[in-house]
Parts: C-alpha cells; structure tokens; sequence
C-alpha cells in the first residue's frame, strides 16, 4: 500500500510515498512512550528551549514549507508563508506561557496543604487534515508536548510531504527521538491505533463522520478525544454595519485558503434593510479575487484540494440552484486541468438547500435574507453547527448583547473569524467539543490532579 503526493493544479503525482507497516507502526508508538516517560521529568526551561528552536526552524524553512503546501494541497503561496509564520508564533506562545498555564494552584479546604496540579498524561494519537496541514498540528503539538506529553501524527493522506516536514521540525530541534512521529497510515488503521493501551487520548480535527467514528472508538477504550469538526458559520450584516468593510472582509472570510475552511464565512445573513446595498457589493469583492496558480504571488484562490471534493462542492451548488437559490456569480467548473473551482455567489439560499443546512468546503458564498436582528439570530442559530459566527454593527453594546445569543464557540464583531494561540478555540453542536489553544486547550491532555495533606 502507498500514499500519493498529487497536485490538485495540474493532476501530475508528485511522489508516491510507501505506507508505514503494521510492524514499523508498533515502533513509533513504542518510542514514542519511552520518549514520553523521558520527557515528562524535564524541566519547563529546558522543554521551552527546545520549541522556541522548533519555531526557528519553521522561519528557517518557510518557503520551503509554503512551497510544499502549494504543490501538494494547492495552497496559494502567500497564505502558506503566512501559515507557517503562526506556527512559529504558536511554538514560541507555549514556550512562554506553558508553564504558567500548567502552574500548581493552591486551594483552601480544610487540609493543611491543598493544591492542583497539571501532569502529563502520555502518547497522544493526532489525526489531522489537509487544508491548514501545518498550523492544524502545531496547534495540537505545541501545548502537547509543553504538557510534557507525546505524539504520533496521522496526517491526512493527501499531504504525506507535509506530515513529513513536520516530523523533520521537531527532529531539528532537538526534541527527543520519537516525541512527535508521524505515520503514514490509511484512515483505516485509526482504530487499531486507538485501542492500543500505549496511546492515551486522540485529537481529530476533520469531518463529522470521521469525528464520530474516532468518538466511538475512543468511546469503547474509555480515552479522551478533543474533535473540531465542520461548520457553517454565519456572517450577520445588520442595517448599522459599515457596508464596503463588511463587503471586502466578507470576501476575504469565504475565500481564505481557496475556501477550504471550517471557520470560512458561510451564511451571509443579510438584514433587509441593507440588503441591496450589500449584496451588489460583495459580487464586485468576489470577482476581484484572482483564481489560478498557487505558485503565482499574486494568485488569491487556488485549486480545490482534489477534484472530487472539487465535484462534491458543485453537486451542492446545483442542488441548491434546483431548490430556487439563484447563482449570481460563479457556479461552474471551469474548462482543463485541475481541482479549481470560481469563487461562487448564491443568493435567496433558504433551509433545505445544502448551501444553507451542509458545508460548503470551497469558494462558495450563500446570502440568506433576514426580516430584522431577531431574525438574523435566528437563521445564524438554525443550524447542525456551531464553530464561529462573525456580527456586523457599529454597536458594541448591541454587539455583546447578541453575542450572547449566538450559538457558536466564537464570536468576532466587524472582523473574519480566526484562530488565535491566545483565544480558546473549539465548537458546540456538531462542530465538535473541547477546546484548543490558550491555556484552556493545553489543559485538555493532562491529569487534574488534586492533592489534599493532613
């Protein structure tokens, strides 16, 4: 068995890649338990030290990296340097925060000495996907390993270079032989990984089928699992929201990273008030955008990964379109070679059609009317997901009022949902649960450990 490494530009294969054997694979975990049981006794200077030089090793390698990215998921080359840069910035966060996080904290009770604290809880098993192949697992790696904990990487199967280069960064920096390994497996083998006593909890940032697959697992062997998941965001433009922003952030919201994102913009839920003002607007944002070679500086939306996610994202178009959404832009598979898709504008979209109640994992923009902000609220809640919201409005007590309204795991007030080490990071409903980032995400792989003395 193997594992292709394919651009999604061109079609050619780039390099074929021989998976890891079940034999090769029980060693990587072994190592990786014996270099836990190592690491979790050094000190938080030392294990510091060595991730500050794994974000050294990220700027070093930066072009080389965004290059990688470009060719093997058709990243546009822009947003891959951009991509390892906060990696690098995640690497060196943890390095100065971790061990302020993972603090002892003193409690009062009725012993003489009380306290909690954070221990390290052993190999933790990261799936991860291929449309942010590097930032997805530097989020996940660098509070882990800070934790004091390990990791064995299964990598989307599309991006096995990337999988690569990352186990290279941590090599590179010195951390110990085995702590972060990456396994070329199949989706197939998870499970078996799962079960293994040896691993200790899993992480998965992907699909809702794949993230309900891993909590059965992971369910059945009693083990922790943190699962980001898919979304439909909604962007709310209320009659007070500053218009011509809106419009060019809204752009930028759907199409970053070609529109492969779960925290894209999804739902454009528009109040009536504004609505014909707005959506001439963001027409003129969407066609600006350059579609073509992701090698090419100046390129803005790229190929869809593979062409049949490509093809799956325009069923969901037609499908629409069949249940009365009207396309206003874009909305068809250009002519050659390559996964690219245009960036897309369906407006009158309403449940029932997939551009409202599924994913839309590619530059596909759906505008939804709402009568008022009641209304809006409504439409942003009315759905499976809840992973980020964005709310247009020049108030700011307005703001927080409804952002308390909104079902999501984040709200950003007139800006383009993102990830930040600073901020927690996670979904509700069927975006998933538990959170990564900040100090709340690196708290997830540890013992919470009460001590109480008499």
């Amino acid at each position: 068995m193997s594992l292709q490494s394919v651009n999604p530009a061109t079609g050619e294969v780039l390099e074929t890649f021989a998976a890891t054997s079940g034999r090769e694979l029980d060693t990587i975990v072994a190592t990786s338990h014996a270099a836990f049981l190592e690491w979790r006794t050094v000190p938080f200077k030392a294990r510091a030290e060595r991730m500050r030089e794994a974000a050294q090793t990220l700027r070093r390698r930066r072009a080389e990296f965004a290059r990688t990215m470009a060719l093997e998921m058709g990243k546009p080359i822009a947003q891959g340097e951009a991509e390892v840069d906060k990696c690098a910035w995640v690497c060196d966060y943890y390095a100065d925060s971790a061990e302020g996080f993972l603090a002892v904290q003193p409690r009062e009770t009725d012993a003489k000495k009380s306290y909690v604290r954070f221990d390290p809880l052993g190999v933790v098993l990261a799936v991860m996907p291929w449309n942010f192949p590097f930032w997805q697992v530097f989020r996940f790696a660098a509070p882990a390993l800070m934790a004091g904990n390990a990791g064995v990487l299964k990598h989307a199967s599309n991006v096995p270079r990337c999988a690569l280069q990352i186990e290279e960064v941590f090599r590179e920096a010195g951390f110990p032989r085995g702590l972060f390994s990456t396994a070329l497996i199949e989706s197939s083998a998870v499970a078996g990984l799962i079960d293994d006593p040896r691993i200790v909890a899993v992480t998965l940032t992907g699909s809702e089928l794949a993230g309900s697959k891993v909590a059965e697992r992971a369910g059945k062997m009693l083990k922790k699992t943190v699962l980001e998941l898919g979304g439909s965001d909604p962007f709310i433009i209320l009659e007070d929201a500053d218009l011509d922003l809106a419009a060019n952030t809204a752009a930028d919201a759907r199409l970053v990273n070609s529109g492969q994102s779960c925290i894209a913009a999804k739902r454009f839920i528009v109040v009536e008030a504004v609505a014909e003002k707005f959506i001439p607007k963001f027409v003129d944002q969407l066609r600006a955008r350059r579609m073509g070679d992701p090698l090419a500086r100046e390129t803005q939306v790229g190929p869809q990964a593979r062409v049949d996610l490509r093809d799956d994202l325009h069923r969901q178009v037609e499908e629409s379109i069949k249940r009365g959404a009207k396309r206003l832009l874009g909305g068809e598979i250009p002519r050659g070679t390559g996964a690219f898709y245009p960036p897309t504008l369906l407006a009158a979209v309403d449940k029932g059609m997939p551009a409202f109640d599924e994913e839309t994992f590619g530059p596909v923009a759906a505008v939804i009317r709402a009568k008022d902000e009641a209304d809006a609220v409504r439409l942003a809640n009315d759905s499976q997901f809840g992973l980020g919201a964005a709310l247009w409005t020049r108030d700011h007590a307005r703001a927080e009022r409804l952002a308390a309204e909104i079902e999501a795991g984040a709200i950003f007030v007139n800006g383009l949902v993102k990830s930040d080490p600073r901020l927690p990071f996670g979904g509700i409903k069927r975006s998933g649960y538990g959170r990564e980032l900040s100090e709340y995400g690196i708290r997830e792989f540890v013992n919470i450990k009460s001590v109480w003395m008499a």
